[in-house]
């Protein structure tokens, strides 16, 4: 199994940034995560077979996909995915940092690949 990798083009881009964003990550998760590892992990491996049933049989979008598309017409880093169900559908939501430090939020039907709504400030920004 292949675990999630950010988009490349979305990471900061000088060797020092990356380094200093990854230690973050790993030092957030080391602190905030682990003491609810062992609670969630069965639910969170139970989800995420689901999820990885419905993007082989064709159903969803792969999150590699979402973020290719994204990155072409959109400028800042991935802060932030989630996957929710609404109505039945599966939606993405991912969380940009602009390069003006503006954060938006992107709502994406995982089947089409459609952004169905785009929150934040200085949205117009963020276009390529």
């Amino acid at each position: 199994m292949t675990r999630p990798r950010l988009h490349s083009s979305l990471l900061p881009a000088d060797r020092f940034s990356r380094r200093v964003f990854r230690v973050l990550l790993l030092t957030l998760f080391a602190v905030g995560a682990l003491p609810f590892a062992q609670v969630a992990c069965a639910d969170d491996d139970d989800d995420w077979r689901r999820l990885h049933h419905e993007v082989e049989a064709g159903r969803i979008k792969p999150l590699s996909e979402i973020l290719d598309s994204l990155a072409r017409d959109w400028r800042g880093d991935v802060i932030d995915v989630d996957i929710e169900k609404d109505d039945g559908e599966i939606l993405y939501e991912i969380e940009l940092l602009g390069p003006e430090g503006q954060v938006v939020e992107f709502e994406i039907n995982a089947r089409t690949g459609e952004i169905l709504e785009i929150e934040g400030r200085n949205i117009q920004g963020m276009k390529r």
